[in-house]
């Protein structure tokens, strides 16, 4: 007789269990027992973030995702993904992520409101700026996307969100 699993590969053979025996039953009483659960793997939560592109032109970028470090290797080319938009501008770097979301639909809804009110709110990018060092085109775009997160947080309970800073724009 011929398993399926020659003829077929993505077919695996069925895996036996052995019997329990007497002696590792729960009413036996034998120290040696030991008893290891594996541990539980971390659930993952939505994450709302902000980076920032390190080279010339200076931009940000807001979006969502359930890993944020594998999203940010995508960004910066490391591994196939990211958005188009992040293509020029890298390596990008984290500047703000926030944790809490119930679901993805909150998230997105909450990532949305985050680019509406930041396009809607004044950036005015003065002349002087082009010969001012990268730091100074960094700060503002920051201040500038804090801005408009505080306009967002009044529209959400952002009582169980975590915001995490990881460039202070002050």
């Amino acid at each position: 007789m011929r398993l399926l699993s020659h003829t077929f590969r993505c077919v695996k053979p069925p895996i036996s269990n052995p019997p329990l025996s007497k002696s590792s039953s729960s009413s036996s009483k034998d120290p040696t027992l030991i008893v290891k659960s594996e541990p539980k793997p971390k659930l993952k939560q939505w994450c709302v973030y902000l980076i920032i592109s390190s080279n010339s032109p200076i931009k940000t970028y807001v979006g969502v995702t359930l890993d944020f470090d594998r999203r940010l290797k995508q960004h910066n080319g490391e591994i196939k993904g990211g958005a188009k938009a992040t293509r020029a501008g890298r390596p990008w770097i984290c500047a703000c992520t926030i944790h809490g979301f119930k679901d993805q639909s909150q998230a997105c809804e909450f990532e949305s409101k985050w680019k509406k009110v930041s396009r809607k709110i004044s950036y005015e990018k003065k002349e002087e700026d082009v010969g001012k060092l990268l730091d100074d085109q960094t700060l503002r775009l920051l201040k500038h996307r804090e801005r408009a997160l505080g306009k967002v947080k009044c529209l959400f309970d952002c009582s169980q969100f975590e915001f995490d800073w990881k460039l202070d724009p002050f």
